[in-house]
């Protein structure tokens, strides 16, 4: 009867922690959104008058919007370790990220991770499934640059188009750095079952804790904003200069402990045990062939799955 008794106070703890936080960050965000929103509705003169300076305090508002998300895992205890290489150097540098994707927590953790990382936060740009576009940071992100894409074969070719005509027109606006995306094209468990059937038609290598990515958008980034090597010159389709062209491609990880990814659900309601998520860096030059990069998560995860899974 006691441990019973210990296990009903136990949860009755958790769900009323889970609810307090929900509570706290449900005022936050209808303090903090609409003030970002406000705040930029005044600055619209200024924008006209002088754009840098209105995007660079609306970026300076947008990694502080990042860093309350951030502060909901620090919170509850979820804490992040990073591996691999230094990518502080390359904060001022205009580089692709791509990031293997297995829950809505995955953002959470790049958002905590990309805090300390110099000015990439309030200068990066991400590319995200369009029903983000209807969440409660949809219109922050809207209003930041941020690409929203659809999915599936009906809507492949058109926003392939939209993506480079928002690049043409947002990227260097905005003096934009960082370029965030998930080449896999959504969750893992969605995506594993149809990767390793392509990879088994293609010959292709079978991988289990990643999928092979998809090429389009990769492919219409390297090709709008990065440099393409021509007589041994670098050239770019925008005209810009190589100072002004993607030069590198920064490849994430991330792994949670014995496999289990954290969901926005976590975040919000802090009902896991604190746990450490394990986030690994490689760098690359740009035209680097990305299903390489591919294989080399896998490489990693098996190898170190003592430590990662």
């Amino acid at each position: 009867m006691a441990q019973l008794g210990d296990g009903a106070s136990g949860l009755a703890w958790i769900v009323l922690r889970a609810l307090l936080r929900f509570v706290f960050m449900f005022f936050n965000n209808c303090v903090a959104i609409p003030s970002y929103c406000l705040y930029l509705l005044a600055l619209q003169p200024l924008r006209v008058w002088d754009s840098a300076t209105f995007w660079y305090l609306e970026g300076v508002m947008f990694k502080w919007l990042l860093a309350m998300v951030s502060s909901w895992g620090w919170i509850a205890g979820y804490t992040v370790t990073e591996w691999g290489d230094d990518v502080r150097p390359f904060s001022e540098e205009e580089a692709m990220v791509i990031v293997n994707h297995q829950s809505t927590g995955d953002v959470c953790t790049l958002m905590m991770c990309l805090q300390d990382k110099g000015t990439v936060v309030r200068k990066m740009m991400w590319l995200m499934d369009h029903v983000f576009k209807y969440t409660n940071f949809g219109l922050v992100s809207l209003i930041h640059g941020d690409f929203f894409i659809r999915q599936g074969k009906a809507h492949r070719d058109k926003q392939l188009v939209y993506l480079k005509e928002h690049l043409d027109r947002y990227y260097h606006s905005r003096d934009r750095k960082w370029i965030v995306l998930f080449p896999e094209g959504g969750f893992l468990r969605k995506r594993r079952e149809t990767s390793q059937l392509f990879a088994k038609k293609n010959s292709l290598p079978h991988l289990t804790h990643v999928t092979l990515p998809r090429m389009g958008a990769t492919h219409v980034i390297l090709k709008t904003l990065g440099g393409q090597q021509e007589n041994g010159s670098v050239t770019g389709d925008t005209g810009v200069n190589k100072s002004k062209s993607l030069q590198w491609v920064i490849d994430v990880t991330i792994a949670y402990p014995k496999a289990r990814p954290m969901d926005i659900q976590t975040w919000i309601f802090g009902y896991r045990p604190p746990t450490v998520t394990h986030v690994h860096y490689s760098t690359y030059y740009s035209w680097l062939y990305i299903t390489y990069v591919a294989v080399c998560k896998e490489k990693l995860l098996n190898t170190g799955s003592s430590v990662y899974l």
